[in-house]
């Protein structure tokens, strides 16, 4: 990696708020959720320590793969208004300080899932890291406009790991889980890259919204919103959930397919439009996994 203008120019050392900004901590929250939400759904009961121990690794493990993230992309983000201001690219932390802590934090949280959880879920969490590390962030992001598709399975992976950690294995139901994740991501990213395009294409990532146009993009959105749909209600009818589950899925997946479609079906953005149908779109798609993986839970629960 090269050395950039804000490494030389570094003047006070980082505090713990920049530690804690690499570790994206907004994010993080649905990564733990959906985790959460994947143990407490699987069968049999999960030890509350193990189930502390679990959630807590996997929270260190998706601050892990963040801050390798903005250790790897500091010089792009330095290029865009909307992560500029990152401890890295603004100078208040240096590249070596990142990536040790990241390396820090992963290897930490492995280890600690495979002595404490079970190995099973230990190797699933160090997959993830390094998928989301090598295989999004370094080789797909940079190269092609598919990076956020095949890239989705980097954030799919935490209530496949949630499960794994409460059973030991990985079972259909699991998966569902992941493919709803995997199916979500496109739609939920393309919302907020049309948004923000301009930054994409001024730090030379090829974002499908830069190299193939907004109408491709909607388009796109429209078209991954169908399978999305049908993994999402899928476990209702294979009677992995019941109708509490079943209902609000349907219900919640109706509302999100209108505002994908008035995203897919509008054909231009208008000189001075706040892009109120993209933005309405990502914000929905955030709540709309809270919510689903939330019903998800209480429908189990009441099974019980």
């Amino acid at each position: 990696m090269t050395t950039t203008t804000a490494d030389r120019t570094l003047m006070v050392p980082a505090d713990w708020r920049d530690f804690l900004a690499l570790t994206k901590p907004r994010v993080m929250t649905l990564v733990v959720f959906t985790a959460l939400c994947g143990m407490l759904a699987a069968p049999g009961h999960v030890d509350p320590v193990i189930g502390f121990s679990a959630i807590l690794c996997i929270a260190l493990a998706a601050g892990s793969a963040a801050a390798l993230n903005q250790w790897y992309e500091a010089d792009t983000d330095a290029l865009m208004k909307r992560t500029r201001n990152r401890p890295l690219p603004a100078g208040r932390m240096d590249r070596q300080s990142a990536l040790h802590f990241g390396v820090g934090l992963g290897t930490f949280s492995v280890i600690f899932m495979g002595l404490f959880v079970n190995l099973v879920s230990a190797v699933v969490l160090a997959v993830s890291i390094l998928f989301y590390v090598i295989v999004y962030t370094a080789w797909l992001k940079p190269r092609t406009p598919q990076n956020i598709v095949i890239g989705g399975a980097a954030g799919a992976f935490p209530p496949l790991i949630g499960w794994a950690a409460a059973t030991g294995h990985i079972g259909p139901m699991a998966i569902l889980l992941f493919a709803i994740i995997f199916l979500w991501t496109p739609p939920h990213f393309w919302a907020l890259a049309l948004f923000v395009k301009t930054d994409y294409a001024a730090a030379g990532i090829p974002m499908l919204p830069v190299v193939a146009g907004e109408r491709v993009t909607r388009q796109q959105i429209g078209l991954y919103t169908i399978p999305m749909a049908a993994a999402v209600i899928a476990p209702w009818p294979l009677g992995y959930a019941g109708a509490i589950y079943g209902v609000s899925a349907t219900i919640l997946t109706l509302v999100f397919a209108l505002f994908a479609a008035q995203v897919t079906f509008r054909t231009a953005t208008p000189d001075g439009d706040a892009m109120l149908p993209e933005k309405r779109l990502f914000k929905y798609s955030i709540l709309y996994q809270f919510i689903l993986f939330g019903v998800l839970v209480l429908d189990r629960w009441i099974a019980a």
